[in-house]
């Protein structure tokens, strides 16, 4: 008895210029993987300045002109690693917010992570650093250095909104988000070059310290809040 053919449902018929688009695509993907990385290792190791996209093209296995093709500019590939960095930033600062916390609760555990994230991953770190002190890479577009501050602000967004939700007005909120930011920058770059050392301290420790007195302060904005609504 002869095998009966198979046939192919209607709607699900391979279609081999569907099939070589997704292979192409998946190349690509990968190529442009592979460009990143060796960006990566060069902003790394020689600085942004002195990477150039000779060098990088090199450490891809690529000519700059093939290279070129993916990435228009060492700006661009800076943007695009910084953009990823900022991307998992936010994904750690969103996973470690508990569900139904308290906004104290929330406060300290977006803080934590945003810590946690760069003493982790020195190297973003290290990659971040244009954009925590505002030194713009040149060629670099305003709309790009828009966008990444605006990732960057999207991670720090938690701690503002915990802060209000404990009686912060939103200038005082801002005011202290800025400054647990600046402290936390501190702190990792001095544990990252190992200059914290020096004082025979401990950054996580320093942290805590910090958050524990912004917690204090929090407190007496509750009770103002409180005596407020309790007025005459």
């Amino acid at each position: 008895m002869s095998p009966t053919p198979r046939t192919e449902r209607p709607g699900h018929r391979a279609n081999p210029a569907e099939a070589r688009q997704r292979r192409q695509q998946a190349l690509v993907a990968v190529r442009r993987q592979r460009v990143l990385e060796a960006a990566r290792a060069a902003f790394l190791e020689l600085g942004m300045d002195k990477a150039s996209i000779r060098e990088i093209a090199r450490r891809a296995g690529y000519t700059a002109g093939a290279l070129y093709s993916y990435f228009p500019s060492k700006e661009a590939l800076y943007g695009a690693l910084l953009a990823e960095s900022l991307g998992r930033l936010n994904a750690r600062v969103e996973a470690a917010r508990p569900a139904g916390a308290t906004p104290r609760d929330e406060l300290l555990a977006s803080a934590r992570a945003f810590f946690d994230f760069y003493r982790d991953h020195p190297r973003d770190l290290d990659l971040g650093f244009y954009l925590f002190q505002g030194m713009q890479p040149r060629g670099l577009t305003p709309e790009l250095d828009r966008a990444l501050n605006a990732r960057l602000h999207d991670a720090l967004r938690p701690l503002q909104d915990a802060l209000e939700r404990l009686g912060a007005t939103p200038a005082v909120a801002l005011r202290e988000v800025t400054a647990l930011f600046a402290h936390i920058v501190g702190l990792l770059l001095l544990g990252h070059t190992g200059r914290i050392r020096m004082f025979g301290q401990a950054p996580a420790e320093l942290l805590e310290a910090y958050l524990a007195q912004l917690v204090q302060r929090a407190g007496a904005w509750c009770h103002v809040r409180g005596a407020a609504h309790d007025g005459p």
